[in-house]
């Protein structure tokens, strides 16, 4: 079973909507200690870019609400 990991913004683990979403270092390394994952932080170009830009633009078209977040993310990603 997965396990789960309750991250915060007032802790400063992750960022509200309005500061571009997304996880801090802080909360990087939470979720990392806790599920042995290996999350790193966003990158300005390249495959990774490109890959999540792609895959966070299809987020965005197919939700049925605003997709705040995952609009914000795409701003603080740089994404086009």
């Amino acid at each position: 079973m997965a396990k789960s990991t309750s991250l915060s913004e007032g802790r400063g683990e992750k960022l509200p909507a309005s500061k571009g979403a997304g996880l801090t270092a802080k909360g990087r390394a939470k979720l990392n200690r806790a599920t042995g994952s290996k999350l790193k932080a966003p990158q300005k170009k390249g495959s990774r870019h490109n890959s999540f830009c792609a895959r966070m633009k299809g987020v965005v078209r197919k939700s049925k609400g605003p997709a705040t977040r995952a609009r914000a993310s795409l701003k603080r990603w740089n994404c086009r």
